[in-house]
């Protein structure tokens, strides 16, 4: 269906990306795979060619271009070229609105050229053990002392946590019984820290390329020049910006939905079943057809969310709606696809498995598809 997101600046934009994952990812995807990770000299490449940094201000190396449309191009392209760009996703999309956001002058000459080069590589570290989704219940501690903050506690299921020189800690500066979402605080720790180490690389059922560790924070000594905003809103910086952190989940889903229909289109056409293409059975056509009006319902959506997110008119009970759907139609669509592929299907060799492994998480993390029904039923007045 037609589309109405794009300038043409976005479509020069895209052929960039485009090209770039070509040569440089497709190629190497699988070696990154076996390693678990993207190489950093991978981040440096996509740096060098201003793909990191179109938010970031110009006069630290950026595009000046705050538009999450250059964003979505670049996980459409990934997905259309079966690979994904490690943890780019989560810094971009996720990471770096924190740090443009709320980072003083100080901290932005600091850090800002580093991460539109891509030499400085970040991560965000929220979820605990046995805390999930409950943000109030962070007990990770930040007690001050002068001019610093020492950090106690533990973090874990932290993206692209491994290779990370900033990680974003989400830690308690205080506690009030009257109400558990007050101090908490946002604290820059550095690698290199004493008594910040890092441990497991956990081992994930999909998503091989995008590492996932646990961190912790024995007697961290931060500055306090590393805290991004004012002390104890933290709960509220994190709120503002779910809908964006929603949005790339579920903006991944349909393009990956998308390129899992493609793959299977082109997989039915060739394999053979009884002497005849698998494409000529009726119930494949239908299987087919039906995930494609799927997908287009999907990209209807986000296509809308996506304006009204640069218009910042997105809210949080739309943007729970377009995830809660979109990723549920992933699962849907590429469990299908998996099953017109037969036996094969099931094989690591072919792309469609690991769509159907990668796809998994998507219902999960930034927010589990119950968590998106109750903000939706809130919004209902339920």
């Amino acid at each position: 269906m037609r589309r109405e997101v794009f300038t043409p600046d976005h479509e020069s934009f895209r052929k960039l990306a485009r090209d770039f994952i070509e040569k440089h990812v497709v190629p190497e995807y699988p070696s990154w795979e076996k390693a678990g990770q993207m190489p950093r000299a991978t981040f440096e490449q996509l740096g060098s060619l201003g793909l990191l940094g179109t938010a970031i201000p110009e006069e630290y190396g950026g595009a000046g271009m705050p538009d999450y449309r250059y964003n979505v191009i670049l996980q459409e392209e990934s997905a259309r070229a079966l690979v994904t760009l490690s943890t780019v996703r989560t810094q971009l999309d996720v990471i770096l609105p924190y740090f443009l956001a709320y980072a003083n002058d100080e901290q932005r000459s600091r850090w800002f050229p580093g991460l539109a080069a891509g030499t400085l590589l970040s991560a965000i570290a929220m979820t605990e053990p046995g805390t999930g989704s409950d943000l109030a219940g962070v007990r990770t501690t930040a007690v001050r002392d002068g001019d610093e903050y020492v950090i106690n506690g533990a973090k874990t299921f932290i993206t692209g946590g491994l290779l990370a020189d900033l990680v974003i800690v989400v830690a308690r500066t205080s506690t009030d019984p009257e109400n558990r979402r007050a101090g908490l605080s946002l604290l820059v720790v550095e690698d290199g820290m004493p008594g910040f180490t890092r441990g497991r690389v956990l081992d994930k059922m999909g998503c091989k390329v995008q590492d996932t560790v646990e961190l912790s924070f024995d007697n961290v000594r931060v500055p306090v020049a590393n805290r991004l905003g004012d002390e104890g809103a933290a709960f509220g910086y994190l709120g503002r910006n779910l809908p964006q952190e929603r949005m790339t989940v579920a903006v991944g889903s349909v393009a990956q939905a998308r390129a899992a229909v493609t793959a299977t289109i082109e997989y039915v056409k060739e394999r053979k079943a009884f002497g005849t293409p698998v494409a000529s059975f009726q119930n494949t056509k239908f299987e087919l057809a039906a995930m494609s009006a799927e997908v287009e319902a999907g990209q209807t959506m986000i296509d809308r969310a996506v304006l009204d997110l640069v218009d910042g008119e997105l809210s949080g009970a739309d943007a729970a709606r377009v995830k809660l759907f979109c990723t549920e139609m992933q699962a849907r669509v590429v469990d299908r696809c998996l099953q017109l592929f037969g036996g094969y299907g099931y094989m690591m060799e072919y792309p469609i498995a690991r769509l159907y492994t990668d796809a998994r998480v998507a219902r999960i993390y930034a927010g589990t598809s119950e968590v998106m029904k109750v903000i939706i039923a809130k919004s209902l007045g339920l």
